[in-house]
């Protein structure tokens, strides 16, 4: 049952309980802050989100509906945080955008960090990208301009133009007093970068290890020169591996002459981990990203490619059986055994494909160790099938009271489940030789190897020995 809010003039009276110890946003919040909404009470609204976390009001936003996001959003006009944008969804965010002026968008990305100014208006179109790129000063729409220039997913696109870069011959007394001082600094940073005339990097000093050494002594006394640079056109996903293999809190970004242009903090890398994680696995299954919040149509068109390949897939499976159709007309339980041989072929494939495409993006697997891998599975896969094939011939038998139905349908299981940890291990393995992403197709010759074998193991072993 719900409940109704008590008057406005005691809004916060029916603020919903919150833990001290939870995060996120609860049910009740959100019913809340909707029933304000609905009653078009936006102060209340307001009221109501006034404490929250950016991560949690992106939240909050897309947990409303698109009318009661725009009302949510006019409820704190110019007060709106563009920070929470960096947290929404890109669907919920092109929304959230159109409801704000852009006069205001323009006055609040300057005070945004570069990357995080990027990330809001890299994604959307063309026509909302001028709107805002135009209401901003002239200086910082070139910067963010250009950093629109590298190509996407790239080490330019995630960079932060705010950085600390000093001198080579300063003292750390001389770097405090300039940190103290500057106005354009970084609101957070962890590294000090130390560069040459030629505005190079040569090493860095994390700031703990500045503000511990005295006055006097000279930065490159005390900085680390075994540092990892990263290529402004890097690949995102190569720029996490590095930060994951040396455990790095921020690295430096330098240009093709390599001067320091950039930096990348771990938070964006963080970001970039959780996001290509999410990716592979929304593209083994064939969705996207924005499927949670896009319209009927966007979501119908964006699975229909991806189910018409299946289909095809389904056919070349069903023409395999055709050859078999005399057998099936004689032998009616083969059709009820079929699916049993496919389906634990399928599940088996799929177990392995998990595990390659994970390994392959975490560069865990290679050439130099596929073979191990291959291997691996392959034993794996004929355990697992000599299992199986004992439980499924025996069920056969007993079902149909006919051994040789059992003896089958267990040899035909083997094959299938051998085969299933052979394709599943090769099959991302090619695709990744080739350039072709595993996570996108792997799934599907996955499921047409192992119906294909599958039905042609078993129903190629009836016609031989049951006709």
């Amino acid at each position: 049952m719900s409940q109704t809010p008590p008057e406005r003039d005691d809004a916060d009276a029916w603020l919903p309980e919150v833990q001290p110890d939870s995060y996120g946003i609860s049910a009740e919040l959100v019913r809340a802050v909707a029933e304000a909404l609905d009653e078009g009470d936006q102060a209340a609204a307001r009221r109501l989100a006034d404490d929250l976390h950016e991560a949690d009001l992106a939240d909050l936003l897309e947990h409303l509906d698109r009318e009661e996001r725009a009302q949510f959003v006019k409820a704190f006009g110019a007060a709106f945080d563009l920070e929470v944008l960096t947290y929404l969804d890109v669907s919920v965010r092109e929304e959230v955008i159109e409801a704000l002026e852009p006069q205001h968008i323009a006055l609040s990305l300057s005070d945004l960090d570069s990357d995080d100014a990027v990330d809001i208006i890299e994604d959307l179109d063309e026509e909302a990208q001028q709107r805002v790129l135009a209401a901003l000063p002239r200086a910082e729409r070139l910067v963010l301009e250009e950093s629109l220039s590298f190509p996407e997913d790239s080490a330019g696109r995630i960079m932060q133009r705010e950085l600390l870069a000093v001198p080579s011959n300063w003292t750390v007394g001389e770097t405090i007093d300039y940190m103290r001082a500057a106005k354009d600094l970084p609101d957070d940073f962890y590294d000090l970068y130390i560069v040459d005339p030629r505005h190079q990097p040569i090493g860095y000093v994390p700031l703990s290890r500045a503000m511990r050494t005295r006055r006097p002594v000279k930065l490159t006394e005390i900085m680390n020169d075994d540092m990892k640079t990263v290529p402004v056109a890097m690949d995102q996903e190569e720029v996490a591996y590095l930060f994951r293999q040396y455990g790095l809190v921020s690295a430096p970004v330098v240009d093709d002459a390599g001067r320091l242009v950039g930096v990348v903090t771990v938070d964006d890398v963080v970001h970039i981990i959780d996001e290509e994680a999410e990716e592979d696995l929304l593209k083994l299954a064939g969705v996207q990203e924005t499927d949670l919040y896009s319209a009927v149509l966007d979501t119908t068109k964006a699975r229909f490619g991806w189910l018409l390949i299946n289909l095809f897939t389904a056919v070349a499976a069903s023409l395999v059986i055709a050859q078999f159709e005399n057998t099936l007309e004689r032998i009616v339980a083969l059709a009820v055994l079929m699916p049993i041989v496919a389906s634990m072929g399928g599940n088996a494939g799929t177990q392995t494909l998990t595990v390659a495409v994970r390994a392959i993006a975490m560069r865990d697997l290679s050439t130099r160790n596929a073979l191990r891998f291959v291997g691996k599975e392959i034993i794996v896969g004929l355990t697992n099938g000599l299992i199986f094939a004992v439980l499924a011939g025996m069920m056969a038998w007993m079902w149909f009271d006919a051994p040789m139905i059992g003896v089958i349908i267990a040899a035909a299981m083997v094959i299938n489940l051998v085969v299933a940890a052979l394709s599943g291990a090769l099959v991302p393995l090619g695709l990744e030789k080739i350039g072709v992403d595993p996570a996108v197709a792997s799934s599907v010759v996955l499921t047409t190897l192992t119906d294909v074998i599958g039905f042609f193991a078993f129903l190629g072993l009836a016609t031989l020995f049951l006709l």
